[in-house]
């Protein structure tokens, strides 16, 4: 692969960008300019090209996954990382209508591939938008791992009337554990003394969703 240096200005990556926008650029230059520089051996287009490689096999590597590439130390990870999230939480549709657990899949399926366990918390208006979405817990999920009172201050700052919980599965498995149905059980009845309904828990495994609520398992919507 050419070095920028052998590359005719006019067909450099940031002087294409200025003269022809963004969307001419292949994602290998798109890459080099968020890099903006290569590493002690290695072009900053050779090191896009490598991070583009990660992103094809992992989907959204974490920070050890970039850090683990030839050329990328932690300042470059982050940044790639930050420019990742940043990119993810504007381009998430406004006023998001949740209807159904496969409505919110766009907003999860960023933690669909994680190896660790994370759970997050949607706050949602009374029309069922999507106020916010947060992560509330990384790693193993376990109920006295999830205290009500993390999981429920951010809502009430929102002043939401209700609430969706979503975690994943490293394991690839949908089924609720153990684990799980004792934390919703949990989460529900505080959610009930703080008049904040609990519309579902969603568990995502790869492509993969179990709803409590579809299955007939949310606390006081039991089939």
């Amino acid at each position: 692969m050419k070095t920028i240096r052998e590359i005719p200005d006019i067909d450099r990556p940031r002087e294409k960008l200025f003269t022809k926008g963004s969307s001419a650029l292949n994602d290998t230059e798109l890459l080099a300019l968020i890099l903006g520089s290569g590493g002690k051996s290695v072009g900053v287009l050779e090191l896009a090209r490598r991070v583009l490689a990660c992103f094809d096999e992992k989907g959204l590597p974490a920070i050890e996954d970039l850090t683990a590439i030839d050329g990328v130390g932690p300042a470059k990870a982050c940044q790639l990382a930050a420019s990742l999230e940043f990119s993810r939480r504007r381009l998430m549709k406004k006023n998001l209508v949740i209807r159904k657990a496969q409505d919110l899949y766009p907003l999860v399926a960023h933690i669909a591939a994680k190896k660790q366990e994370h759970f997050l918390c949607l706050s949602l208006s009374g029309a069922n938008e999507v106020i916010a979405t947060r992560t509330i817990t990384i790693g193993l999920l376990n109920s006295s791992q999830i205290h009500p009172r993390e999981v429920f201050a951010d809502a009430i700052s929102d002043r939401a009337a209700s609430v969706i919980f979503v975690h994943n599965h490293p394991s690839g498995v949908k089924d609720p554990s153990r684990d799980d149905v004792l934390v919703t059980e949990r989460l529900c009845k505080a959610g009930e003394i703080l008049g904040i309904q609990v519309l579902d828990h969603v568990i995502v495994a790869g492509e993969d969703m179990f709803s409590f609520r579809e299955y007939g398992m949310l606390p006081g919507n039991e089939r």
